[in-house]
Order: C-alpha cells, then structure tokens, then sequence
C-alpha cells in the first residue's frame, strides 16, 4: 500500500511540475510596450481560472508533462481550401504558443486560430512566441481580448476555428473550419485501442478457461459486467435486456475508460467526457435509440394520453413532448458538468500554490501552500476517481430506464 501511495504522490508531483513549466511565468495581456518591433506583451498576474480552462481544452498538441508531441491538422478555409500538415510546424513552446506561422495559421494555447489579414504571407514564417492580448470583436460579434500574432514589426489579429454554437459560448462560424485529430480524438482512440484489446483477451479466456474461475483482469471485469446486466438492464427492460444490452455496456464501459483515463495527471490531462460536443453525441444516440424504439403505448401517452379529458391534454402534451428533448439535455449536461468541474478543482487547487507564491517570487508561500495544495488535490483526485464510476453508472441506468419506459408494454 505504502508503494502505491508513494508512486500516486510521484505523479502529482510530475503532474504539479508540468503545470508549473507551462503556467508558473506570468500571463500575457494586453498593451504591447517596448522600443523595437511589437515590443513585448505586458504580464499579469496568475490567473488560476484561466490555466484550468487552459488544461481541460481540446488542444491541437498532445502534451505528456513539459513535452508536446505533435498532432495532424486538417483545416479548411473557403477561401483558401484545405491546408494539411502536422501541427510539430508551428514549433510549439512550453505554453502551447507557436514560435511559426503556417499557410496562415499559428498555435496559440495549443489551439489553432488563423490570422485574418488577407495579406499575411502563406508561406513559413517566424512570428512572436507570445500572443498579445487585445480588445476586438469576436465571432459572436461581442468585444473581448483576442490574441494578436507579432510579425514584422506589425501586429496580426486571430480568429478561432468555426464553432455551431451560435455564439452562446462564444464561438460562432468563422472564416475556418478545424477537422485535425485533436488530444480528445487521440484519447478516444487510446482507450478504444485499449479496450478492444482487453475484452478479446478476456473473451479469448472465457474460451480457453471455460467453466474454471476467473482469473487476472477477467475477474475484475466480469462483477462490473454482471452488476449492469443484473441491476440495470434486467430490471428496467424486463424480457428484452438482451436486445440492449450491448448498447447500455457500450456506454459504460466508454464513459468510464474516458473518465478513468483523464484522471492520469501526465498522460495529455484529456476532458473527453467532460467535452460538451461529446456528451452532446453520446446523449443523441440515446435519443435516437430510444424514440426508434418506442412502441405505441409510449408515443400514445406522449401525443394523445387516453383517458385524460382533453383540456388537460392541452397542458400536458406540450410538457410530454418537451421531456422527450429534456431527457437527453440531462444526460448531456450532467456528465458533461461533473467532469469538467473536477477537472478544473483539482488544475485550481494545484495553481494556488503559484497564486500565492507570487508566480515564484515568495518561495516561502510557494512551499507553504503546496503541503496544503498537496493535500487537497489528492482528495480531490480520490473523490474524482468515484466520480468517474459513478457518472458512468448514471448516464448508463438512466438511458436503460428511457430504453424501458418506451418499450413496456402496456397494462390493463
């Protein structure tokens, strides 16, 4: 026990580290200053919310502690057409910023943005390795800060890719369009790499081994796999847990690798499940599979209600119809907020230590809160560890219980 309590302090460390190579200098912000060119970017202090929103973004660059390994970008513009080459080009520093500009694009933060001046060169070139900050209106037509891009003497505005948001988290359709494998694709595709292996060797194992116990990771997976089928998908679907429960066991089993894996504090600090266009996908097949499903008993007490005298009907139908939609908006916006919170606690409680530290000025505050610092992040990342079976449970027992409400048969 006492081994492993050491090597999980070890990675908490590594992981502290890492934030600190990335986010223990002063930001950024907005006025340029200075004698020759651009001058340089004024600094502020540390801001603790903005480096956990930094940390749970779905970046262009994989990151495993201070080093980047680079992504391939498929970006389309059209204007311009489609631009493919891998993001190691921009020649990213510790914080994400790109050192090069390419076809018109640069890395700020780990993200790609294109510089909107028609007249920037297309070709390879050198820009500042630090966005500056300035106010100008967004896609969403809003003013705000927006990183600037230094070449030549001359500062260059940047834009973000094109997000269908419609501007209600401030993103919006751009001159842009971002198709790249990003660090939350990587991840996706880790954990299906990692699980298609796991469960054939399982499988594979039921065969050779039939009929003996189970043995290695076989018999940690088969309590999980018999616990769903035997408390969820048989009391809430009755006769047909069979048809569905492929699908509930899909669900869980990704939502809990997905949630398992971004609590590793080096392995790239990914936020799959707590991606809103994630949770967004997996609450719509949902939607899907259970609406396709339903039988005539749940669209009757949906649209019609028998029974209910019909000026009640007025009132309840429009609600019935509306929960149709609501159901999956929870599910999304449950997983989606409860991973994401976690995410950013923990990112926050380790960037109190550079808070109070004065970014490393106050060496003594520095090691004064990181015991406390310390202290909390492991039981953050303890209570985030349950957090990630339990979220895996909920989205999966909630879809088997709309699985089965629109599948009864009814009753007289």
């Amino acid at each position: 026990m006492r081994r492993y309590i050491l090597g999980f302090v070890c990675l908490l460390c590594f992981s502290i580290f890492s934030i600190a190579q990335e986010h223990g200098h002063e930001q950024p912000t907005a006025e340029p200053h200075g004698d020759s060119g651009c001058g340089e970017p004024e600094h502020g202090e540390f801001n603790p919310g903005e480096t956990a929103f930094h940390h749970i973004s779905d970046q262009n660059i994989y990151s495993i502690g201070p080093f980047h390994l680079p992504l391939p970008c498929f970006l389309y513009a059209p204007d311009k057409g489609w631009s493919v080459f891998s993001s190691g080009r921009f020649h990213a520093d510790a914080h994400g910023n790109g050192h090069m500009a390419v076809d018109g694009y640069v890395l700020v933060e780990g993200m790609v943005r294109r510089i909107m001046d028609a007249g920037f060169p297309a070709a390879e070139v050198e820009v500042g390795h630090h966005p500056y900050l300035q106010k100008a209106k967004g896609a969403d037509g809003k003013e705000k800060e927006i990183p600037f891009v230094c070449y030549n003497s001359q500062l260059y505005q940047t834009e973000a890719k094109s997000t269908a948001d419609g501007g209600l988290f401030g993103g919006g359709i751009t001159s842009f369009y971002d198709f790249s494998i990003t660090k939350n694709v990587v991840s996706m595709m880790l954990i299906l790499a990692l699980f298609a292996w796991m469960f054939i060797s399982i499988a594979n194992a039921y065969k050779k081994r039939d009929g003996m116990a189970p043995k290695g990771v076989q018999s940690f997976i088969e309590p999980i796999f018999l616990f769903i089928q035997d408390e969820v998908a048989k009391p809430f679907l009755g006769h047909m847990w069979e048809k569905y429960l492929p699908f509930l066991m899909s669900l869980f089993f990704f939502i809990l690798g997905l949630n398992l894996f971004g609590q590793i504090p080096f392995l790239g600090g990914s936020n799959v499940t707590g991606n809103l266009a994630i949770t967004m996908v997996l609450a719509i097949i949902t939607f899907l599979v259970v609406n396709f499903n339903g039988n005539k008993h749940y669209w009757e007490h949906i649209l019609w209600m028998p029974g209910v005298p019909a000026w009640v009907k007025t009132i309840l139908t429009p609600v019935e119809i509306l929960g149709v939609f609501i159901k999956p908006l929870t599910l999304m916006l449950r997983l989606f907020a409860n991973i994401t919170a976690g995410h950013m606690v923990v990112v926050i409680f380790v960037g109190l230590i550079f808070l109070f530290g004065k970014s490393g000025e106050n060496a003594g505050a520095s090691y004064g809160t990181a015991v406390g610092s310390t202290l909390l992040t492991l039981f953050m990342m303890s209570i985030e560890l349950l957090v990630a079976f339990i979220q895996a449970f909920v989205f999966t027992i909630l879809t088997a219980s709309y699985i089965g409400a629109a599948t009864e048969e009814a009753h007289h």
